[in-house]
């Protein structure tokens, strides 16, 4: 008896994509993801504009992108792909000293990043994390990342003020061409909870950190990313650090 007579979930297999302008580096993330069903590599793609084109054709669940490429570099890509796919989740494959352009790349709304010399199965869970809605955050790299959303921040904080709530002036959704500055909307438990986002938790970790319900953990993130004008953790947090709304507050 076949699965789908059995009555029984068939498990869903996510399309992967890999960008990057290096072949034995495509070749070795393909064969780290090969072999398991809950994904498959589609296509690879050695600059932003191959990816983009493979994004058309195929609309994969996710791109793994390289942000140093010829013709389109990572985080043009991911700005064009996001603007035309805004569901295709996009990874960032990057070096220890890529800090500024993966920080570019997380505004230009990539969902995370992993190190290019990840071990194998760092590599698959970061990826797995990503389609389960999660940050993944690399230890080696997140203070360098932290650090330069800061500094970006700091440049511009006090240049733009608007209303913290889901809607503009000029009735857009936030996020489009427009900043807000919700530090009086985030309640104090919603700041708690968004520090340990930007922390790279799960929402399992933020439940047994915070001893509430995982369901209480993913509606506080939802009612966050409403106020913060945007659509996922990732952005989230990279809103958050760039407006500087956890500094020097302890959510208390």
């Amino acid at each position: 008896m076949r699965l789908e007579e059995s009555g029984l979930p068939q498990e869903r297999t996510s399309r992967i994509v890999i960008v990057d302008d290096h072949p034995l580096l495509r070749s070795a993330v393909r064969h780290t993801l090969g072999g398991h069903s809950d994904v498959e590599v589609v296509g690879e793609a050695a600059n932003g504009r191959q990816a983009l084109d493979l994004c058309r054709r195929l609309r994969p669940e996710l791109v793994l992108m390289d942000i140093r490429m010829p013709e389109m570099d990572g985080v043009a890509a991911t700005h064009a792909i996001k603007r035309e796919f805004p569901e295709t989740l996009v990874v960032i494959l990057t070096a220890v000293d890529e800090s500024a352009g993966l920080s570019d790349s997380l505004k230009a709304g990539a969902a995370g990043y992993v190190l290019k010399h990840a071990p194998a199965a760092q590599i698959l869970n970061a990826v797995r994390r990503v389609l389960a809605g999660e940050i993944p955050l690399d230890d080696e790299v997140a203070m360098r990342l932290i650090m330069s959303l800061m500094n970006s921040g700091t440049q511009k904080e006090g240049e733009q003020k608007v209303r913290p709530a889901d809607s503009s002036p000029s009735g857009r959704p936030l996020g489009q061409g427009e900043e807000t500055h919700p530090d009086n909307s985030l309640t104090p438990r919603e700041v708690e909870v968004l520090r340990l986002v930007v922390e790279g938790q799960t929402n399992q970790q933020i439940a047994r950190n915070l001893f509430i319900s995982l369901g209480t953990v993913k509606r506080h993130i939802q009612r966050i990313s409403a106020k913060l004008g945007v659509c996922d953790r990732v952005q989230a947090a990279v809103r958050a650090i760039k407006l500087g709304l956890l500094d020097g507050r302890n959510g208390a």
